[in-house]
């Protein structure tokens, strides 16, 4: 029958060895570094990602503007199919009207738009066709993204230094056990050192 002393580490006793005092205070610095500074970690990295993401969205909103256009191209009847199952959208020319003018140009349109729809295209200062500005939705989902990236990393370079440093202890306790049993082992089989 197997019996567990608990902290037999931490108490004083004839069997314990330096290396085993190490590895207890290793074990709860790991423990503290991945119930706290793991998350705090993940948590610092995630707000300022939410910073960074939330000052270059509204960068992008400052130097593109949103028009409404007329799809004036044909669209195609049916996606390809190696692009259906990802970006559901396609190229097309539209057309809009502005104080300067009448204006055409190629742009991105979702997928279900048909000829003569009407549809926000997004331009930047020099007037090609860009991807509209991330919105809230995508500023909050790259800082969870982050945090819980930061939050794995620092949780596995905590473990990864716990396991180099139960590695190092391991040996010297071996080394420990094999100097006290080269001091003891005459005195049990009653040999000379």
């Amino acid at each position: 029958m197997r019996t567990r002393v608990r902290g037999w580490r931490w108490r004083r006793n004839p069997l314990r060895r330096r290396s085993d005092v190490v590895e207890a205070w290793t074990a709860l610095v790991v423990a503290v570094l991945l119930f706290v500074g793991a998350p705090l970690a993940g948590a610092l990295a995630g707000w300022w990602a939410h910073d960074d993401a939330r000052s270059v969205a509204a960068a992008e909103r400052a130097e593109r503007h949103r028009v409404r256009a007329e799809v004036v191209g044909r669209t195609p009847e049916r996606l390809p199919s190696a692009q259906s199952g990802r970006d559901r959208s396609y190229r097309v020319d539209v057309r809009w009207t502005d104080a300067t003018g009448t204006h055409t140009a190629n742009a991105r349109v979702p997928a279900d738009t048909k000829h003569g729809d009407t549809v926000d295209v997004w331009f930047d200062a020099a007037g090609r066709a860009v991807p509209p500005p991330p919105g809230e939705t995508q500023v909050w989902q790259h800082t969870v993204t982050i945090g819980i990236c930061a939050t794995g990393g620092a949780a596995a370079a905590v473990l990864l230094a716990h396991t180099v440093v139960r590695r190092v202890s391991t040996g010297h306790r071996l080394a420990e056990w094999e100097r006290e049993w080269a001091r003891t082992e005459p005195e049990w089989t009653r040999r000379r050192a």
